[in-house]
This record gives C-alpha cells, sequence and structure tokens, in this order.
C-alpha cells in the first residue's frame, strides 16, 4: 500500500484551479502566512497531538528540497489560499493505516511521512490548498454537497452533517476527515481549517 501511494501520486497532475459556487467572499486584507501561524510556536515536535507541528515540517522539508515547489504559496501572505490543515494525530492515523503500527512520537510520524518520499509529501500537502480563494467558514459551508478542486489538481467533496463539515478523499476505503477548528488566520488573504484525518488523494 505504502509503494501504490508513493507511485500514485507522484504521477498525479499538478493544477491551479477554483471552487465552485461559494456565499460571496468577506474582504480579507491581512497578509499574515499561514506557514508563519504554523511557526508561531517554534519549529519543534511535541506531545500536542491537535496542533499542526508535521504539518509545518512536512512544508519546511519540501521547500528545502525544492524551493519553488507550488507549497511555497503557503509562506506568501499577499496570496489567497484556503488550507486544510492535517493535525499531528491526523498524520498518525495516516502512518498507523500505511504500516499497520501508529508511531509513538511526533519525530517517528514525520519520519516516516517522509520516507514515502518529498514528491509524494509535496502531491499530499497541495492536496490540501486550494489556491487563490480565501474560504472563511460561510464560504466552506455554503459549499456543502459540491467538490472543490485543490492545487494538486483533485478533489475533495464537502458535506455538511449537524454543523460539522465532512470532506470527502479520493480514497473510499478510508475514514473521511472532519473538520475540527475553522477559521485559523482569519482576516487574512490565507486562512486555514485543521482536519482530524490526512486528505488521500489516491483511492488505495
Amino acid at each position: 500500500m505504502k509503494k501504490k501511494l508513493a507511485a500514485g501520486l507522484v504521477a498525479s497532475a499538478l493544477a491551479v484551479t477554483t471552487l465552485g459556487a461559494t456565499a460571496p467572499a468577506q474582504a480579507a486584507h491581512g497578509t499574515k502566512s499561514l506557514a508563519s501561524v504554523l511557526a508561531a510556536e517554534g519549529t519543534r515536535f511535541d506531545k500536542n497531538p491537535r496542533d499542526y507541528d508535521i504539518t509545518e515540517a512536512a512544508v519546511l522539508a519540501v521547500l528545502d528540497a525544492k524551493p519553488n515547489s507550488p507549497v511555497k504559496i503557503l509562506t506568501q501572505g499577499s496570496k489567497k489560499a484556503t488550507a486544510f490543515i492535517p493535525s499531528d494525530v491526523a498524520f498518525q492515523r495516516l502512518v498507523a493505516s500505511l504500516t499497520g503500527s501508529r508511531p509513538a512520537t511526533e519525530r517517528a510520524t514525520f519520519n516516516a511521512v517522509a520516507g514515502l518520499g518529498i514528491d509524494t509529501v509535496e502531491t499530499v500537502l497541495l492536496y490540501h490548498v486550494i489556491p487563490n480563494k480565501t474560504l472563511n467558514s460561510p464560504q466552506v459551508l455554503a459549499a456543502r454537497g459540491t467538490r472543490v478542486k485543490t492545487a494538486q489538481g483533485g478533489t475533495i467533496r464537502v458535506t455538511v452533517k449537524k454543523g460539522r463539515v465532512i470532506l470527502g478523499d479520493l480514497d473510499r476505503n478510508a475514514v473521511n476527515p472532519t473538520v475540527s477548528v475553522l477559521d485559523i488566520n482569519r482576516g487574512n488573504r490565507q486562512v486555514g481549517h485543521g482536519i482530524n484525518r490526512v486528505l488521500r488523494p489516491l483511492d488505495l
């Protein structure tokens, strides 16, 4: 399964596309980037499973290896973008699903993710980003019943059940991520929404 994930993701096409019908966008003029928000507590692993240390480390690893990667948009606060940001426990669940063993630490989790290859990590990150759109919670809720296209080129289905936003990825066998935190960095051109599982741009 791990080899299939890596091979399939590397082959995925990169496309910058737009969201379908949404509510009118609210003004967002701030230029603080999502990357700077993720880095606010410092670049380190800890024991908090609900923050985003592994996502931050993944972004830094991609940009270190590929400085011109489209992932760079997350560092460019003047550019509009919306990201669904996996928590640390989301990556632990992904590794457990792929390997059958859940890592004991965030560092071990990141090492397992990095072991998939930098191109795979890049593709997974891009699948979580909607470029050129600032989608605060009202716009995300208004997108219910639609599919959105990501910077990776794949689509995500948005469902709202009892006020909870659930995202459907391309893996029909996996548990769908739920949005657990809304409007990270609200008021800026880049906004994030925390999710409890990693979106998969490939049907495993």
